[in-house]
């Protein structure tokens, strides 16, 4: 198997570009928990791009309203039509806000009808075991946002198989440091991503 190269979805509108320090983060746990061949650094890859198709899984973030063009959503139809899943997650932490109305309205269009994903998804346990669904972000309960803890993810599946992965937890907020910091944690919060991309390669 050719390395795993962590993919930033460019779209036109929006501040796509809001978390620099995720995805070299997201690649140092690969790294640092697996045996799967990572590329050191991500891409940057426009929803509009053919070069979609190489990757098996695509990050996309941001706060401001989402509104996609023809080409990018004919492109994301064809990307999960070939088996790709894309991560989007809510920057904003929050349902009443521009990024998750405009965004679930288009995914919509794109995909059909969100559902939330129960706790006994194969995702919470593709790595690690997360017996309780998606894990919690300090940033869920900071005073911005909802200031609620989104209990689920939610999520489209093809042939039980999931292609979209839609999260208010703000993951962005949470894993947008650098690497290095890890060993302050008592525990990893970037473990999660390890399960997101296990599942995309392995699913």
């Amino acid at each position: 198997m050719s390395e795993f190269v962590f993919a930033t979805a460019q779209y036109e509108s929006g501040d796509w570009d809001s978390a620099p320090l995720l995805p070299a983060n997201v690649i140092d746990s690969i790294a640092r928990y697996t045996s799967i061949e990572v590329a050191p650094t991500g891409v940057i890859v426009p929803l509009s791009s053919p070069s979609l198709f190489r990757y098996p899984l695509v990050y996309l973030t941001g706060h401001l309203p989402v509104r996609f063009s023809d080409a990018e959503r004919a492109n994301l139809r064809q990307f999960a039509a070939r088996g790709g899943l894309l991560f989007v997650d809510d920057h904003n932490h929050d349902i009443d806000g521009t990024f998750h109305k405009t965004a679930t309205e288009e995914l919509t269009r794109v995909y059909g009808g969100l559902k939330p994903l129960p706790k006994t998804h194969p995702l919470y346990q593709a790595f690690f075991v997360f017996e309780d669904g998606p894990p919690t972000t300090s940033h869920e309960l900071n005073g911005w946002g909802d200031n609620l803890v989104h209990k689920t993810l939610s999520g489209v599946e093809r042939e039980g198989r999931l292609v979209l992965l839609f999260s208010n937890k703000d993951y962005s907020s949470e894993w947008n440091y650098h690497p290095e910091n890890k060993r302050f944690l008592s525990v990893d919060n970037t473990r999660f991503s390890v399960n997101i991309v296990v599942y995309a390669l392995t699913r």
